[in-house]
C-alpha cells in the first residue's frame, strides 16, 4: 500500500470515527493488526487536508478531499442514490455526479430514464413502482396499494408491465407498497397483500426479480401506513415463501418506529433484499446532527452476507447537496 493510499483510508476512517465523537477509539480501529503504518494519523490527516474539520467534527468534505477518499474506499458496500432527494439537480447532472464519485447506480427511477443511467455506466438498483387508476383514484403509491382487493386488478396489469420493462434493461430489484390502513386490521391487509401478491410472483420469478416492499414509519412521514414494522413484513414473506418477494429496509424509517436497528437487521436479514439510508431524526445527511452511527450499521450489514445495494436516501439540508452525498459514501464505506 503507497503513502497516498494510506492516508486515505487512515482520513476515511477518522472520518467515520468523528461522526460518532469516537477520536478517542484505540489505534486498531485506524490500522489493522497485520499491517505496519507507514505513516502516522496527524501525517496522514495533515497531508489529505483532513485535520482541522476532522477535530472540529465536521462531516461535510472539501470535494477534492472527499475525492481522494472516494478514490481509496473499500466498495465492500455497493452503494446507490435515490434520484427523487435531487429533484432540484437534472438527472444527466446527478448521474454524471453519481459515476464521478464511484457509485455505481441510481435509483428509484422510472423505466424512461433508465437509458440516462446507462449512458453514465450506472445501473437501476432498485426500480420505482408503478402507478395506475381505479376509477378517479392513483393507486401503486404509497397510501394506496396492495392491501386492498378492489385495487388488484389494476395493480396486476400495472405491475406486469413494470415488471417486464425492468427485466428488458437487465434489472432486478423493483419497488411495492403496502398501502395505508383505513380501519382495515393489520391481519386483514397483510392477507390482502399476499393475495395480491401472488399474482404477479410467478411473472417475477419467471424474470429473476425480487419485489420489495418498503418499510416505512407511520409516526412522522407516512400516517397510517400498514407495513411500518419488521415484524409485519416478515410474517408477509413468510406468508408467501418466495426468495423473490423482500423487505427494502429503510433505516431511518425503522429507527424511528422500532430502534434496534443492528440486532432487527441481525435477526431478519433473510428477509431483507435491499437497504436505504438517512439522518435521524430529519431525514438529511448522516452526519452529526442526527444519531445513528452508520458505519456500525454498515459492518452489520456486512457481517449478514450481504451483497445487494444500500441505497442514499437522505435530502439534503446543504446548499452543496452533492457534498453531503459525497461525505454519506465515504461514511457507509467500511
Amino acid at each position: 500500500m503507497n503513502e497516498e493510499s494510506c492516508a486515505a483510508r487512515v482520513a476515511r476512517k477518522e472520518f467515520q470515527a468523528a461522526v460518532g465523537c469516537q477520536l478517542l477509539c484505540p489505534k486498531s480501529l485506524f490500522y489493522p493488526a497485520d499491517m505496519t503504518p507507514s505513516i502516522t494519523r496527524r501525517q496522514a490527516l495533515s497531508q489529505l487536508g483532513v485535520g482541522a474539520a476532522v477535530l472540529a467534527g465536521a462531516t461535510t468534505l472539501p470535494a477534492a478531499v472527499a475525492d481522494k477518499l472516494l478514490a481509496a474506499r473499500s466498495g465492500r458496500i455497493k452503494q446507490s442514490v435515490c434520484a427523487w432527494c435531487y429533484g432540484k439537480i437534472p438527472l444527466e447532472k446527478l448521474c454524471a455526479a453519481a459515476a464521478e464519485m464511484g457509485l455505481v447506480s441510481v435509483e428509484l427511477l422510472q423505466p424512461k430514464d433508465f437509458p440516462i443511467a446507462k449512458k453514465h455506466g450506472l445501473t437501476c438498483a432498485l426500480v420505482s413502482n408503478p402507478t395506475t387508476k381505479v376509477g378517479d383514484v392513483t393507486v401503486g403509491g404509497i397510501p394506496r396499494a396492495w392491501n386492498r382487493l378492489e385495487y388488484h386488478d389494476a395493480l396486476v396489469a400495472a405491475y406486469e408491465v413494470q415488471l417486464q420493462a425492468t427485466a428488458d434493461a437487465g434489472l432486478t430489484r423493483l419497488i411495492c407498497f403496502s398501502g395505508n390502513r383505513a380501519g382495515m386490521a393489520d391481519a386483514q391487509g397483510l392477507a390482502n397483500c399476499a393475495v395480491g401478491l401472488r399474482r404477479i410472483l410467478p411473472l417475477a420469478e419467471k424474470l429473476g426479480i425480487t419485489l420489495c416492499m418498503e418499510l416505512l414509519n407511520s409516526r412522522v412521514d407516512h400516517k397510517d401506513y400498514m407495513c411500518d414494522r419488521t415484524e409485519w413484513g416478515v410474517a408477509l414473506c413468510q406468508a408467501l415463501g418466495s426468495e423473490h418477494f423482500k423487505l427494502l429496509y429503510d433505516i431511518y424509517h425503522m429507527q424511528i418506529m422500532e430502534g434496534d436497528v443492528i440486532a432487527t437487521i441481525q435477526r431478519h436479514h433473510q428477509y431483507i433484499g435491499h437497504y436505504h439510508t438517512a439522518g435521524v431524526p430529519g431525514r438529511h445527511e448522516l452526519d452529526e446532527n442526527q444519531e445513528l452511527f452508520y458505519p456500525a450499521i454498515m459492518r452489520a450489514i456486512l457481517a449478514t452476507g450481504y451483497t445487494g445495494f444500500v441505497g442514499q436516501e437522505f435530502i439534503p439540508r446543504n446548499a452543496d447537496a452533492l457534498a453531503g452525498l459525497r461525505a454519506g459514501v465515504v461514511l457507509c464505506d467500511v
